[in-house]
């Protein structure tokens, strides 16, 4: 489904990528957890696809919640960490 909310996303289908990584992320956090790498993963899938729709507040709010987490959970260098961070560093000039 993920992968799927991903395709929708590339063309630019902003409101069927959302649907799909809303449900996703829910799942995940039931299933694996708030903390776990996958579900940050679609937090900051989902943040994206907010920035494209408009949605700069929203997305900027999840996307540093992504990357607080991402911090506590992955630490120091991990890419995902640096990702997050030059995201929201990039979105919030």
């Amino acid at each position: 489904m993920g992968n799927l909310a991903a395709t929708f996303s590339n063309q630019g289908r902003w409101s069927e990528a959302e649907e799909l990584e809303v449900h996703v992320l829910e799942t995940r956090k039931t299933k694996l957890g708030v903390d776990h790498p996958d579900t940050l993963t679609c937090m900051a899938n989902l943040a994206c696809t907010w920035k494209d729709q408009g949605r700069h507040t929203d997305a900027l709010a999840l996307m540093r919640d992504c990357a607080q987490a991402r911090q506590r959970i992955l630490r120091g260098e991990h890419p995902d960490v640096l990702s997050s961070l030059a995201i929201v560093a990039k979105w919030s000039s």
